[in-house]
This record gives structure tokens, sequence and C-alpha cells, in this order.
């Protein structure tokens, strides 16, 4: 039996502020994963990210700490299928064609507007985010140059495929985003298109998600788990 370790990057910046790329936080949260994994012996065949830079940072900050431990860490391999859907995409390009379309979409849309810079902004963000997350899902809505949820859901399937229709005996860990992991957690449970995004708003920063596979089975072992942040202000989702 072979383990699939997919782990979510650390928090990242604000898109104000540049976006790819780990927050402070994200990095404490980063080092905190990887003494966590180092303190319980765990080890690793093969290590693979995409190609975002958060993903990329998060694995090189627990590689940093193994190599400080002296514990072996596989060279990171880069697959770009593991990263994260086009939310900007979504927000920037998919939103306007569904307000234009929809009158109600139209006003939760001038809500969060109006609550931008509230305490209140996330809340209505959420609200307008989930239903236009919810067309695209269904292949509902589209604009040139955003991926469709379809083609998103494929590669995120071709890339775990690659790694566990392999039955050799391996632990394998993924650094990825929430989006890749609610689609992998959707399939192996066989739920509907639209619980991936709904297990995706749940995804925690750093955490550890890990699926069991052989030659003809693979299964959810262990979701979301956050083990290394027991501050609780350590804990983000975004």
């Amino acid at each position: 039996m072979s383990t699939l370790f997919l782990v979510r990057h650390g928090q990242a910046s604000s898109y104000d502020h540049g976006g790819d790329h780990l927050s402070e936080l994200g990095r404490v949260q980063a080092r905190k994963l990887g003494e966590y994994l180092v303190q319980s012996s765990a080890t690793f065949d093969c290590v693979i990210a995409g190609t975002m830079l958060r993903q990329q940072q998060t694995a090189s900050i627990v590689g940093e700490v193994y190599a400080e431990a002296g514990r072996a860490f596989p060279s990171t391999q880069v697959d770009a299928r593991w990263n994260e859907y086009d939310a900007q995409g979504v927000t920037g390009a998919l939103v306007p064609v569904l307000a234009a379309a929809d009158a109600g979409f139209a006003r939760k849309v001038e809500e969060f507007q109006a609550a931008i810079g509230t305490r209140e902004q996330n809340r209505f963000f959420q609200r307008m985010f989930e239903v236009v997350m919810a067309k695209w899902v269904r292949d509902e809505i589209a604009a040139p140059g955003v991926e469709a949820f379809s083609a998103f859901h494929q590669r995120v399937r071709e890339a775990r495929e690659a790694i566990t229709r392999d039955p050799a005996s391996r632990r394998v860990g993924v650094f990825t985003s929430g989006g890749p992991i609610g689609a992998c957690v959707q399939e192996v449970m066989r739920s509907p298109s639209l619980v991936a995004m709904e297990i995706n708003w749940r995804v925690r920063n750093t955490s550890i998600t890990e699926l069991l596979y052989s030659r003809d089975r693979i299964s959810l072992d262990v979701f979301n788990a956050v083990p290394h942040l027991v501050d609780p202000a350590l804990l983000s989702f975004r």
C-alpha cells in the first residue's frame, strides 16, 4: 500500500501584495509543518509541487527543515497540473459576465463592492464567489482565457493518476492548493463535482490530506489535518 500526501501551501500574500508568494504567516506555517514531519520521522520517496511560487516555497521551507535536521528530503519535481484553478480569472472575467446576465447576482456584486474595506468584506465576497463558482463547476459560464472547470478537473485527475497508477509501495508528497485537493477528495469519495469546491473552502493552509492506494484501490485516510498548528492563531484558510 502506498500513500499520497497532499499538502496545501502556506498562507499566501493578498493579491494586493503580489499574491503568489507566502505571507509571513505562511512561512511560519510551512516551517511548523517541516518540524512536525521531522519529529514524526516522516519520509518521502518523491516530492512534487506545482509551478506556483507559494507551492514551491512551502516545499522548499519543509526541505530546509529536513536539511537542518540532517534528514533526507527528495529534490522537488515540478508538475504544473497541480496548480490551483484560475481564481483571479473567475472573479475578474466570469463575475462581470454573470452579473450582466443575472440581476440577482448583480445585486450580490454590488453588496460586495459596498462592503469593501469593512469587516463584512470577506462574507459578502464569499456569497458572491460561491454563486459564480457553482456556475463555473457546471460549465455554465465561460470567458476567453479562463480555464474551464472540466479542464481543471481533468488535469488534476491526470496528475493524480500519474502517481497512483504505479503499484510500487511509495510515499509521495505533493505540495499543491485547495482546489486540486478538493478535486482529488471529491473523486475518491465519488461525490458530485460541486463537492470539490465545497471541500476546497475548508482546506486549511499547510494541512495534510492522505490518500492510500494500491494497484486497484484508492481511499481517503486523512483529511485536512493540521497537528503542527497547535496555536489557533496560526490557522488560516486563504
